[in-house]
């Protein structure tokens, strides 16, 4: 079971550690068969853990509810080991993936813990009616996506497994990206 207070803090940290603005990406955790995530235009800053949004996860998202809530709730229908989302903007990880290809770590814990990254292109003008389905698809399969030009998702038995995933990716990413600004890749 994740608490509110537990999802407010991680959600914090995202903030925090520059993998998302004050008021983007979106987090949730399982209660039973409850789903709590952050309220949609939520900002890290100010959010409280009372503010989490619960949705029935066999239902429609509850008012207020993250705008990712419909995949969040998807993701969590196909992989009954997950027990927690993350949505960032792990910048480093987004910009070196805008040309759509899978993501492939250089450094050993990236690629010990993910040797490929998938990277899905859903269109934006589509995005909350293709997204949901696309990622609950690959997430059955691996435990991070990348969604083209847009954001990291990442699922865990733990929430703070879903954050280590969320943040080794991101350093994976940025360790590629000084690789290739010093010509070592």
């Amino acid at each position: 079971m994740v608490t509110r207070h537990e999802l407010d803090k991680y959600y914090r940290w995202l903030r925090q550690y520059g993998y998302n603005d004050s008021h983007s990406g979106n987090i949730s955790g399982r209660d039973g068969a409850t789903m709590w995530i952050t309220p949609t235009g939520a900002c890290a800053d100010t959010l409280e853990g009372k503010a989490f949004v619960g949705c029935r996860i066999e239902d429609e998202p509850a008012e207020g509810a993250s705008g990712d809530a419909n995949l969040h709730l998807a993701v969590y229908r196909q992989n009954h080991k997950a027990q927690a989302i993350i949505h960032s903007h792990c910048p480093h990880a987004v910009a070196l993936t805008l040309n759509g290809e899978d993501f492939v770590p250089a450094d050993f814990e990236g690629q010990l813990y993910f040797p490929v990254v998938p990277v899905i292109a859903v269109p934006y003008d589509v995005y909350f009616e293709q997204a949901a389905e696309q990622v609950a698809r690959v997430l059955a399969e691996h435990s991070i996506c990348i969604v083209r030009g847009h954001g990291v998702y990442a699922w865990g038995e733990t929430l703070n497994l879903a954050y280590k995933w969320t943040c080794s990716l991101e350093m994976s990413a940025k360790t590629a990206f000084i690789a290739r600004q010093v010509g070592a890749l």
